[in-house]
């Protein structure tokens, strides 16, 4: 008889759900409203849980499903929704996205989207529509958004004649590495398609009316040509066979390059290498010379980091990033964890540190805080490098948090934070340094003013 070992629930997950992913790569697209089909307050949370982050108001549209709809079904109100959402919107897109709720009762979406189309749209000016599975019950907001980004590449993508543009798909990124990546390849001088581009959507001005649908977003016009580009880049160490990229290719035949989110010298070094071969033109100064300063503060640094203990938490294409970053700082991640599951996640790790005089971590996927508290008793850790949720575990054994990724909820400017590229790279490396120094002082018991 096979003995099942004892099931324990997750205590403080390190993850989020697939539906709240979903409505943030929507959130990217320009003239697109996110549409969770399912109960309103789903909804409700991921939309206040999106604000907390990112201190701008979002909209996602919900079905409202009650009690009665989990018997009938949710077709009427998905079909008033919609309805509902092109008259008081008038979005270019409605990114439809399921949840639990409609998954387990087996609502087929693409049908009834089919006999919406039907029935409404009867002319010009209609919205596009289109439709992904993101049961919120298994699975991560990464896997939400990357799902996203597929359904979009495969429903909204049309046959292109070959053109010079390059398809960049950063992955998951804040605010202000999205609006990095921008000036990166405009200084390359290449013709692009940033896909999704939350830059403005989720991190805008101050105006004096509020609008409905806020600017910003990857125009559908640039997304309906993505398969006539020259080349697709893909940031993501961990990402499935199946994505947008390998959709882009496999239906089109365009060119895929994959590669690790650009954090630290050697990640940043493949990316410009790779921009530099797509432009014919070497790498611009300001890149070369950010790339020097780093160096240089490395070498200044190094004293303060040399043989310090780090726990890297969160995603897993931005703990992989995270780690490779870490190890060439001097810094010895001794347990990578994250909520994620994809199988990759080990040997990402492995890849990363390839060549690195550093010995492999622990490394746990699917795992929650409670999982990373358990290990961390034996570990001898002097950092937590991850999302403002790790607080509680931090706060309670009195180890200093290097905020990075998403959420932080504990601090203003999460969305601002910059964490790719050589000057993301700065960034990040004045923080870890400047965090460490800080549990010093506050730890010595005459304090100190001067390093």
């Amino acid at each position: 008889m096979t003995t099942m070992p004892p099931y324990t629930s997750t205590t403080n997950a390190c993850k989020l759900c697939r539906p709240l992913g979903a409505s943030l790569a929507f959130r990217g697209i320009e003239g697109t409203v996110p549409f969770l089909h399912g109960s309103q307050g789903c909804a409700t949370y991921m939309r206040r849980y999106i604000i907390s982050h990112f201190n701008e108001p979002i909209d996602i549209a919900s079905s409202s499903l009650g009690e009665k709809h989990a018997v009938y079904g949710g077709a009427a109100n998905l079909k008033l929704g919609l309805r509902n959402v092109t008259r008081k919107y008038a979005p270019q897109l409605i990114g439809v996205a399921t949840t639990c709720l409609t998954e387990t009762i087996g609502d087929d979406v693409k049908m009834i989207i089919s006999e919406y189309e039907g029935e409404f749209h009867t002319g010009e000016g209609h919205p596009r529509i289109v439709s992904v599975s993101t049961p919120s019950y298994g699975g991560t907001h990464m896997e939400g958004f990357n799902a996203a980004l597929q359904a979009v590449a495969e429903q909204l993508t049309e046959p292109t004649a070959p053109h010079a543009g390059v398809n960049v798909l950063p992955g998951f990124v804040s605010a202000a590495d999205l609006r990095y990546l921008k000036e990166m390849l405009g200084d390359f001088g290449l013709s692009f398609t940033l896909f999704p581009d939350y830059a403005e959507s989720l991190d805008g001005q101050a105006l004096n009316d509020y609008p409905l649908i806020p600017a910003g977003g990857t125009p559908l016009a640039a997304i309906r040509a993505m398969g006539g580009a020259r080349m697709t880049i893909e940031c993501g160490a961990t990402l499935p066979e199946r994505s947008a990229g390998s959709s882009l290719q496999r239906l089109y035949g365009t060119p895929l390059c994959r590669l690790g989110m650009p954090i630290g010298i050697r990640e940043t070094d493949r990316l410009t290498a790779e921009l530099a071969a797509l432009s014919g033109r070497p790498v611009p100064e300001r890149y070369s010379a950010a790339r020097g300063r780093l160096i240089d503060a490395m070498v200044d640094g190094h004293k303060y980091l040399s043989g310090k203990r780090a726990i890297v938490y969160g995603e897993e294409d931005l703990v992989v990033g995270l780690t490779s970053f870490l190890a060439e700082i001097g810094i010895k991640s001794v347990l990578c964890a994250s909520g994620g599951k994809s199988g990759r996640f080990r040997e990402a790790i492995a890849a990363v540190l390839a060549g690195l005089p550093v010995a492999l971590p622990e490394v746990r996927e699917d795992v929650d805080f409670h999982d990373i508290e358990d290990l961390a008793d034996n570990l001898a850790v002097d950092l937590l490098v991850g999302h403002s949720k790790g607080y509680t575990f931090a706060r309670k054994k009195g180890i200093p948090l290097v905020r990075v990724g998403f959420p932080i909820h504990d601090r203003m400017g999460g969305q601002r934070l910059l964490h790719l590229g050589y000057h993301g790279a700065q960034a990040l490396f004045d923080s870890v340094v400047n965090t460490l120094i800080a549990k010093k002082q506050d730890d010595s018991e005459v304090g100190y003013t001067y390093m």
